[in-house]
């Protein structure tokens, strides 16, 4: 017999939360649109007509729905862990979107919540572990033919931001917060130091940003990471890194003509690709496999992807960057013993 569709609603429909409605409506199989809210309601109302929704007066109203089975969470990081325990209260799997939670003590909360519960139903926003490109250098890797990875150089730039008041911390915690996952995604590892220095800011940034920033990493396993965050770069959105093994290095993030990953090794290699305005044009596919991929595991009663965990680790990361970033000094990552819910998770 053909199962029902996941019936999934949408909290806040702001650049993200839209974008995740009209995938989960037109591009994702098995699943339907089962309703959103925002408190912007004209927005959320005018969304709602073109896509054949409703719209719930509250996000809590909306979890606690009989009629929808799972929560898209893309509202502002500051009420994601009410939002985030309402959906465990309800046993309703949760996709939210990336910061987990403003701070690492909330985050916690959230991964004892699941705990309790014994099964995982959170999965966090990080959408990179799903695009081809970092999926493609994390098997070459996994598969041993490089050595050890010994180094990894993110580069991370936006053309602009679109908030005035994007300030020097939000940098750290909602644009290297990727960084953070990506880097433990490849190395399979910790961060446990964190050091955030930065040249004199670019003139366009607001006044007393930093801007752009440069964070580096220090693994659980002795590796490091070179991190360079610029959100007002007036090119692009560049999203790229590469990763240096004993034996060669791979890149991501300049490819062309459907080439996922090039590669500079002892046997010679390719480069070239181009550098789109918008994050959603960059990560197109991997938005959409992360959606999908979370929609299948849910209605299979699993969980796939960047788990409460992994969010927890990165707002920890964040948090020590943003300490960082007041003194310039490298800070220690302090992080809670990871609970066996959670072992073995990549």
């Amino acid at each position: 017999m053909t199962r029902p569709p996941l019936r999934v609603g949408v909290i806040g429909v702001g650049l993200m939360g839209s974008d995740h409605a009209e995938r989960i409506a037109l591009r994702t199989a098995g699943v339907l649109l089962a309703g959103v809210t925002d408190p912007d309601t004209e927005r959320a109302r005018a969304l709602a007509e073109r896509l054949g929704t409703t719209v719930h007066d509250d996000p809590f109203a909306l979890i606690a729905s009989p009629d929808v089975d799972a929560v898209v969470v893309a509202s502002p990081g500051f009420v994601h862990e009410d939002q985030v325990l309402a959906c465990l209260e309800h046993g309703k799997g949760v996709l939210c979107e990336k910061p987990l939670t403003m701070d690492d003590e909330s985050s916690l909360r959230l991964v004892e919540a699941e705990e309790a519960l014994g099964r995982r139903l959170v999965t966090v926003g990080f959408m990179r572990r799903f695009d081809p490109e970092y999926t493609a250098v994390k098997a070459a890797l996994a598969s041993g033919a490089h050595g050890r990875l010994l180094l990894l150089h993110n580069t991370h730039r936006n053309r602009s931001v679109p908030n005035a008041d994007f300030r020097s911390e939000m940098i750290v915690r909602d644009s290297l917060a990727h960084e953070v996952d990506a880097s433990r995604f490849l190395f399979g590892q910790e961060v446990v130091e964190v050091t955030v220095l930065s040249p004199a800011p670019t003139s366009h940034a607001g006044a007393g940003v930093v801007d752009p920033q440069v964070a580096v990493f220090r693994m659980s396993g002795g590796g490091l990471v070179t991190n360079e965050v610029f959100v007002n770069s007036q090119v692009g959105y560049e999203v790229r890194f590469e990763a240096v093994a004993e034996r060669g290095s791979l890149t991501a993030g300049l490819a062309s003509s459907g080439v996922l990953c090039t590669r500079v090794t002892t046997d010679g290699g390719a480069w070239g690709g181009v550098v789109p305005d918008d994050y959603r044009t960059r990560f197109a596919r991997a938005y959409d496999a992360e959606v999908q991929a979370w929609a299948d595991a849910v209605r299979a009663g699993t969980a796939v992807g960047p788990s409460a965990w992994d969010g927890y680790a990165a707002t920890a990361v964040s948090t020590a960057g943003m300490a960082s970033l007041a003194s310039g000094l490298p800070v220690p990552v302090r992080l809670a013993t990871q609970p066996a819910l959670y072992a073995g998770d990549d």
